[in-house]
């Protein structure tokens, strides 16, 4: 969603932007998924292996879909992936709209990190209609611009263009960012844009390495953890 570059803050002990993930990062969804997934497997006559769903974490949509498609031992056409994604997405939509949690200390962090004045972006694979609902739940005054999985012209995690686009859309480098990710898949993405990730797993580990941070939860990140990661960066 395009939006004004907006003033970075004014300490500069802070990072120029944060950028969240969603799924699996802010909200305990990934789980949500496994439903309609697992549901559409059943339809096409197999049961969706924990290989093939682990590979679909933090995915985009076209990924996903061929992923499913390859276990059902299918060749789909267009027409296909429309209705697979139609369905699964309608059955997402109810999910939801009705069942969303936030991960432990991700609704209190997302409140400490916007208190800061540190500009921020929601940055996830979920496609645009999913996460207007989603953003209902979690707060759009929590963001001053987000950019989803359709918005990058294929070019989805783990490719860095999410990343870069959200920075560039907020007026910032992302290499003066700090990004917030769960999988391994976000967090490729997001180290291959320059961001500093902290990585916070989810339902699959997540190696270290360079340019990420692992943390067990999202209890505590606020004004002291993001001046401490830079500190520590220097």
């Amino acid at each position: 969603m395009p939006s004004e570059p907006v003033d970075s803050p004014s300490d500069p002990a802070l990072p120029a932007a944060v950028l969240w993930d969603m799924d699996g990062t802010l909200l305990d969804s990934e789980k949500l998924w496994d439903i309609p997934l697992r549901e559409f497997a059943e339809r096409l006559g197999f049961t969706l292996s924990t290989e093939t769903r682990v590979a679909m974490i933090g995915s985009n949509v076209p990924s996903t879909m061929a992923l499913l498609f390859a276990e059902a031992g299918i060749e789909p056409t267009e027409g296909d992936v429309r209705a697979a994604v139609s369905w699964i997405d309608g059955r997402m939509a109810d999910l939801f709209a009705t069942d969303l949690r936030f991960r432990p200390g991700a609704r209190e962090a997302l409140r400490a990190v916007r208190d800061t004045g540190v500009p921020t972006a929601l940055v996830t694979s979920t496609e645009r209609p999913l996460t207007e609902i989603a953003l209902d739940a979690i707060g759009r005054d929590l963001f001053d611009t987000t950019v989803t999985g359709d918005e990058v012209d294929g070019r989805t995690k783990p490719l860095p263009d999410p990343y870069l686009r959200a920075a560039a859309l907020l007026g910032v480098e992302a290499r003066d960012c700090v990004a917030v990710e769960d999988s391994p898949t976000g967090t490729t993405a997001a180290v291959a844009a320059g961001c500093l990730t902290v990585v916070v797993p989810c339902e699959v580990p997540v190696p270290g390495g360079p340019g990420r941070v692992l943390r067990e939860s999202l209890v505590g990140f606020d004004a002291a953890a993001l001046r401490a990661l830079a500190a520590a960066t220097r």
